[in-house]
């Protein structure tokens, strides 16, 4: 099934799909490590470009339009304030681990998303790589926005700052379709789909990403061979 290098396709692309939530700390953390692993496999395999596709899911649709207190929702969640306690000091070392220094005392509101992807979906109209690099801006921004700044991305305001200074358009998130379409396709998230053949689920490591890479692009026996 794999072939060797020489068969392969001179700059081709690799297609990965990243399913995610704004609201999600593990897709911020998986972010980061895909980030990682598609740099060192790039850097190895050259001749290979990864292309990340930006796939919303609503993790929370009933969310009020605008928000809840995001204390009291955890608190509620997870039973006790210890509860909350240990699982962001879990996912506090995650991000760490990936660079990222998670700011929960910053944030008061738990947003509904809905407004935030759909912007991120207009995106998709804007031409080829101006389009990808306006789309994949604006997914960081909303995630930095969120989590290291504690800011409402439920906010409209706030959204059409955000959306001016990555260069989309400000209207997008009152103007485009929802998206709870992709929610259904997926258990939870983050999910890493690569080339649509082989698929992962969680914040997984970078070099658990780059293995995925090495399959999807039948590159497997000439990165045994070389190790």
């Amino acid at each position: 099934m794999n072939q060797p290098l020489s068969s392969a396709t001179p700059d081709r692309v690799l297609h990965v799909d990243f399913y995610f939530d704004f609201v999600c700390p593990w897709c911020l953390i998986g972010k980061r490590n895909l980030e990682a692993a598609i740099a060192a496999f790039e850097a190895r395999w050259p001749h290979v470009s990864v292309q990340v596709a930006w796939r919303s899911v609503e993790l929370l649709p009933h969310t009020p339009v605008g928000g809840l207190p995001y204390e009291a929702f955890y608190l509620a969640r997870l039973g006790s304030a210890q509860a909350v306690a240990m699982r962001r000091a879990q996912v506090r070392d995650a991000a760490r681990a990936a660079g990222v220094e998670l700011a929960f005392e910053r944030i008061r509101v738990l947003p509904n998303t809905a407004a935030a992807h759909a912007m991120v979906a207009h995106t998709t109209e804007m031409d080829g790589e101006r389009g990808r690099g306006a789309q994949a801006e604006l997914v960081e921004r909303l995630f930095t926005a969120y989590f290291i700044e504690g800011e409402d991305i439920g906010d409209a305001a706030t959204l059409a700052r955000i959306a001016r200074a990555c260069g989309v358009d400000d209207t997008a998130s009152a103007s485009a379709p929802r998206a709870h379409g992709e929610t259904n396709r997926v258990d939870g998230v983050p999910y890493f789909v690569f080339d649509g053949r082989y698929a992962l689920s969680g914040a997984q490591p970078p070099q658990v990403l780059i293995e995925a890479m090495l399959h999807a692009a039948d590159l497997t026996q000439v990165h045994d061979h070389e190790a």
